[in-house]
């Protein structure tokens, strides 16, 4: 098939659209390249897929509506998997208008693209973001999700009833994925994996948020990227059956996470022992948005998929720290 993967110079982004050119589909890639994080590891990891036979690559941002639409008219991708949005939790304090941009007019263009080029169905990151105020763990997609926390998170259930909304009125079917924590290799420079392995090599401290006693589900990319390709191969219909879905619509939304979740403190501990060096921490209070606690229930992905999450956490962060350290030539 030809599939559209946007924010394909993103981390999720470059490993599901080397894993679907692994497969012997045709990616067309589409990507920014926004300087919300270092430009160069965007351009590393699109180097890396050039190196594959069925890439090509377009550089625009989503909201930008005509190149958009011409794209599509242009390329006729059969499937996407959109993964382009503007990230970050805390980003979105100070940057509100990025996230109305990319993650709520960008997702209309892409909800009207896919509606008038006949996509067969579009697969698209939501986040566990969405849990905000739930305090019952584990997460399940039967929960409210009406009290986000951040304005990152509100836009990330905007998408899932914007979705629903075409879903029902077009009959485009659309698949969201509750995404938890993913990371690993070619991870992004924002987030604790990376953060951390950075601060800890270069002998500087660590800030650590909420005393360290956050707990987090962390999912592995490779974990993440299977249960996308598998989604995206898995059309849904209107009715019952796993996941959150909708008598009126082909329509679906999955958790995706390890159902693992570990005390920031562990993961700590996990990374300095795959890096074989010490961190000095700077112990700081619970940053404004940020989720006290996230853990997956994927048994609702599991039904439909026959797959969920499962790679053990000092497995993952060896594989990234392994990664990290021959990327920067750290010995």
């Amino acid at each position: 098939m030809k599939i559209l993967v946007t924010g394909a110079a993103g981390f999720i982004g470059m490993h599901t659209a080397a894993r679907l050119l692994g497969d012997g589909h045709e990616v067309v890639g589409l990507d920014n390249l926004n300087d919300y994080y270092d430009v160069g590891l965007k351009r590393a990891r699109l180097a890396a897929l050039a190196q594959k036979r069925g890439f090509s690559f377009h550089g625009f941002g989503i909201e930008e509506t005509a190149p958009l639409l011409a794209l599509f008219e242009r390329e006729q991708p059969e499937r996407v998997v959109h993964l382009a949005a503007q990230a970050g939790v805390r980003y979105s304090l100070s940057h509100p208008q990025a996230y109305a941009a990319s993650n709520l007019q960008g997702f209309l263009n892409m909800l009207e693209a896919c509606r008038h080029h006949g996509v067969q169905h579009l697969v698209y990151a939501s986040s566990s973001s969405v849990y905000g105020g739930n305090s019952h763990l584990p997460f399940a997609e039967s929960q409210s999700v009406d009290h986000p926390i951040s304005l990152y998170a509100a836009t990330k259930k905007a998408n899932e009833l914007m979705a629903h909304s075409y879903s029902h009125l077009y009959g485009l079917p659309t698949t969201g994925v509750r995404l938890f924590t993913v990371y690993g290799p070619w991870g992004r420079p924002d987030m604790a994996p990376y953060k951390f392995a950075q601060a800890i090599c270069a002998g500087q401290p660590i800030e650590v948020y909420n005393g360290g006693k956050s707990l987090r589900d962390f999912t592995y990319i490779d974990d993440a990227v299977e249960s996308i390709v598998r989604l995206m191969h898995k059309l849904p219909e209107a009715g019952g059956g796993p996941g959150l879905g909708s008598d009126s619509a082909p329509y679906r939304v999955f958790n995706v996470g390890n159902g693992q979740p570990v005390v920031l403190h562990d993961f700590i501990a996990a990374l300095e022992k795959s890096l074989g060096r010490s961190a000095q921490k700077i112990m700081r209070p619970a940053q404004p948005g940020d989720m006290s606690a996230t853990a997956c229930d994927s048994r609702q992905l599991d039904a439909w998929i026959g797959f969920h999450p499962s790679t053990a956490l000092a497995e993952g962060v060896q594989r990234f720290a392994h990664w990290f350290l021959n990327h920067h030539r750290i010995t």
